[in-house]
């Protein structure tokens, strides 16, 4: 009966949606998060083509309001920077790392109080990660239409089926928020959530060479120096690291000497970029 009324009260008396492109706009965000004990959030972005995020929108949710605001236009967003790192400000994602990943490269925001939604469900149910849609029709009985998940966030003006996939992916993070809220303290769980959440945000905020690196624990000293190596040239190129050559082709690259040519003649075939390997001998040896 529960989800029925929530259900019923959702959609029938949705939060009021504001497109934000402009400075004056803007104001009206920083009036209602001031006034905010909880904000929800997301981001769209695109990530394919370059070393660091592209941040298209930032998707805030209040309690009564949905805020898109277009990162593609200038606008002065320093002020929402400080007032989203209010500690009386409570900030609920789904999958933080992500999102935090995202804001703190694009938009030198590192936030550190928050909750993960995903992060509680998987206390509360002992279970795997779930998705986004999968805790709304769980906590809320509703389903959500994801078909605007890889569309090209760059371009513009966003079609009404972005806005409103936009809206859709925070418009319910605060119920979820409040719903799991009341079972991990019946459970004494709640500190444990918020816990696991930081570190999902701080993982987040690492540098992503950091984070990669962290990833591949087992390779050598000198793996390690070419892996630093291509990301030191990815930053300075804007590319993804695997445009310069692919993880899997480092132990091949490690193993370099400079007067040996057969197996310089055989990473050139391998990696397929001359000009590369060479540069890649004068920088590291």
């Amino acid at each position: 009966m529960k989800i029925l009324i929530k259900k019923f009260y959702l959609k029938f008396f949705p939060k009021k949606l504001f497109y934000i492109n402009d400075q004056e706009s803007l104001k009206n965000v920083f009036i209602e998060l001031e006034k905010s004990k909880l904000i929800a959030i997301d981001t769209e972005f695109d990530w394919r083509n370059t070393y660091f995020p592209i941040l298209s929108v930032m998707q805030i949710a209040t309690e009564g309001k949905i805020f898109i605001i277009d990162f593609l236009e200038k606008l002065n967003l320093e002020p929402l920077k400080n007032i989203m790192l209010q500690k009386k400000i409570k900030v609920i994602f789904h999958a933080a790392r992500s999102d935090t990943t995202v804001l703190s490269k694009c938009f030198g925001l590192k936030l550190e109080n928050v909750f993960d939604v995903q992060v509680a469900d998987k206390i509360i149910n002992n279970c795997n990660v779930k998705s986004y849609a999968s805790l709304v029709k769980e906590n809320l009985g509703i389903e959500l239409d994801k078909s605007e998940t890889n569309s090209n966030w760059l371009k513009r003006p966003l079609s009404e089926d972005q806005i409103k996939y936009c809206a859709e992916d925070v418009n319910y993070l605060i119920e979820i928020y409040k719903i799991q809220k009341k079972i991990l303290l019946r459970r004494s769980n709640y500190e444990k959530a918020l816990m696991h959440s930081k570190k999902e945000a701080l993982l987040g905020n690492m540098e992503l060479k950091d984070l990669r690196i962290k990833k591949n624990r087992n390779f050598t000293k000198s793996e390690a120096k070419i892996f630093l190596w291509r990301e030191k040239l990815a930053i300075k190129k804007n590319i993804p690291p695997g445009y310069i050559f692919k993880d899997k082709q480092i132990s091949y690259l490690s193993k370099i000497k400079e007067n040996d040519k057969k197996l310089k003649q055989k990473l050139m075939s391998k990696l397929g970029d001359t000009d590369l390997v060479i540069d890649y001998i004068s920088k590291i040896y």
